[in-house]
């Protein structure tokens, strides 16, 4: 017996919403086939699904069937999720940057639902999402937006997923894997042309939009409130809107501290060629908030000589360390002056992020979902004394100095799990001129985690659908499960189009499977006749003629 669903859904595509055609009703249907494959085993299905490449569709409601066979499908999983207890690891899935689009509405429904159907089979636990602050407090302040949000949180619901909710503060944008451009809120931006201090600066003066500058996290700098106020109020009524899905569906809430939403300083901007890999970055103190708070902690210090200005030999975003005199191997970063400094810009990082994670707490203190937060990944360099690219973004983490321990630390003091990027990353694949070490960088947080007693998430830092990077992660799940700590979640970066094409989705099929089961090995095997729990793959034509059109959309992709 087969249940067959006929849609005009593909699944997905990384044209954005410009780009974005609709599939012709010559194009013919989507279809997929479900047969069990026991009678004994009803909780586990046989899922072939057939799909061609096609372009998104936009239309807004969901067909009848289409949610009859995702409750079908999804109340027997091929795979099961081990559901935190056991020695697997949770595997989410990122949505796109622009699932929420600029007026507000939840983008290519139908794409998501089929996508999502798709993901519960593959026995993914739930999906992240970025909560704009730039769109839902758009209109002004106070005056929140949630309802694509909330279809979302519905739809994630039906599926029976879970979600970790992303408190994006900052700007989409000119960083690595920008795919839109989401700014901070209209009225936001107003007050930054009235008062440019209140974004993060650097030595030549240029201001980054990205983020409002920790510098000012107590002064009332927007409209009367201070930023903290701000985030505070967000997530308040985030609460209060979702309060019914906190802890059951929203899981985990994210704190964005940060460009990017990580817990540093934005030093490596790409935006108009401003950065470039593997550049050293550049000191992010500059506005009047942070040069103020520099001159005070000097005049403490006994040496008020050394709060007049930021280093004057840190170089500029492309350089490497040794082209530096603050940066090279004996440099101004191992005096009494250097030390000062980092320690300074550092502990600022700290207290602005203690500052947004004890607003999140008092918010959803009690509601069941965890808090987190996200650290960067910041490799390069990282074989050299100085780490000069960690020092830039407020990582004192030297050859000398242990920079992750106080981090793990702090997001200890508030129950918040530590996220970390690059897990996917080898040494091996890395230029040799930059000095790169993800490996032993994510080895050093492994080891920072575990000594705070902080719990400990992953995430790849770059698009990758390779088995060689599915093992990286596995093997660093295992390293942390070695260091006493364990990884209790992977968050893979990130849905689109092509993770759902043959290859790719067996590849990702088989690497949820071995997190599930702990990293023992267990492969999907190439065709369908062992009776494999899942396969995806797709079949020419379905078995139907192709007309011109359908040719023509299969060729675009």
């Amino acid at each position: 017996m087969a249940l067959t669903l006929r849609s005009s859904t593909s699944f997905m595509s990384p044209l954005d919403a410009g780009s974005m055609g609709h599939r012709s009703a010559e194009e013919g249907p989507v279809v997929m086939s479900v047969a069990p494959t026991s009678k004994a085993a009803c909780g586990r299905l046989r899922a072939v699904v057939v799909a061609k490449a096609a372009a998104w569709t936009a239309k807004p409601q969901l067909r009848r069937e289409d949610e009859e066979v995702a409750v079908a499908l999804h109340g027997a999983a091929a795979h099961r999720r081990d559901g935190g207890g056991g020695a697997g690891v949770a595997v989410y899935v990122m949505l796109g940057l622009d699932t929420v689009s600029g007026e507000g509405r939840l983008q290519r429904p139908r794409a998501l639902n089929a996508s999502l159907m798709a993901l519960r089979s593959a026995g993914v636990e739930g999906v992240m999402v970025d909560v704009w602050w730039g769109l839902v407090e758009k209109e002004g302040p106070r005056r929140y937006d949630w309802e694509a949000y909330a279809e979302l949180v519905q739809m994630v619901q039906r599926h029976g997923l879970k979600l970790q909710m992303v408190m994006s503060f900052h700007q989409c944008g000119g960083n690595v894997g920008d795919s839109c451009s989401i700014p901070l809120p209209p009225w936001v931006l107003q007050e930054v042309d009235e008062n440019p201090d209140i974004v993060y600066t650097d030595r030549s003066g240029r201001r980054n939009p990205e983020y409002i500058s920790l510098g000012c996290d107590m002064m009332p700098v927007l409209r009367g409130r201070t930023p903290i106020q701000v985030y505070s109020d967000f997530m308040r009524s985030f609460k209060e809107r979702f309060n019914d899905y906190l802890g059951e569906v929203i899981v985990e809430i994210q704190v964005g501290m940060g460009p990017c939403g990580e817990l540093r300083y934005p030093s490596y901007p790409e935006s108009n060629g401003t950065w470039k890999f593997p550049g050293i970055g550049e000191f992010q103190c500059y506005d009047k908030y942070m040069k103020a708070s520099l001159r005070a902690a000097a005049i403490a210090a006994g040496h008020e000589e050394w709060g007049e200005d930021g280093p004057h030999d840190a170089g500029h975003y492309k350089q490497f360390p040794e082209e530096t005199g603050f940066f090279r191997r004996e440099g101004t970063w191992s005096t009494s002056y250097g030390e000062f400094f980092l320690d300074w810009y550092s502990k600022k990082l700290l207290e602005h992020g203690d500052r947004v994670l004890a607003a999140a707490e008092g918010v959803f203190r009690g509601t069941g979902a965890k808090l987190s937060g996200k650290v960067a990944g910041i490799h390069w360099h990282y074989h050299t004394r100085s780490h000069a690219a960690e020092l830039t973004a407020g990582y004192y983490n030297t050859r000398r100095r242990d920079g992750y321990v106080p981090i793990a630390r702090a997001l200890a003091r508030r129950g918040a799990v530590l996220n970390f990027t690059c897990m996917e990353m080898r040494d091996e694949q890395q230029p040799w001129q930059a000095g790169c070490s993800p490996e032993m960088l994510v080895r050093q947080v492994r080891q920072a985690a575990a000594a705070a007693g902080v719990e400990l998430a992953g995430e790849n830092a770059l698009e990758r659908y390779d088995e060689m990077a599915y093992a990286q992660v596995v093997a660093a799940a295992a390293g942390a499960a070695e260091d006493g700590v364990g990884l209790s979640a992977f968050t893979y970066l990130r849905m689109n189009k092509r993770l759902f094409e043959g290859e790719s989705w067996r590849h990702f099929v088989a690497f949820v499977k071995k997190m599930s089961e702990g990293g023992r090995k267990s492969e999907l095997p190439r065709s369908d006749r062992s009776h494999s729990d899942l396969y995806v793959g797709f079949i020419k034509n379905g078995g139907r003629r192709s007309s011109k059109s359908e040719e023509a959309a299969t060729a675009a992709w």
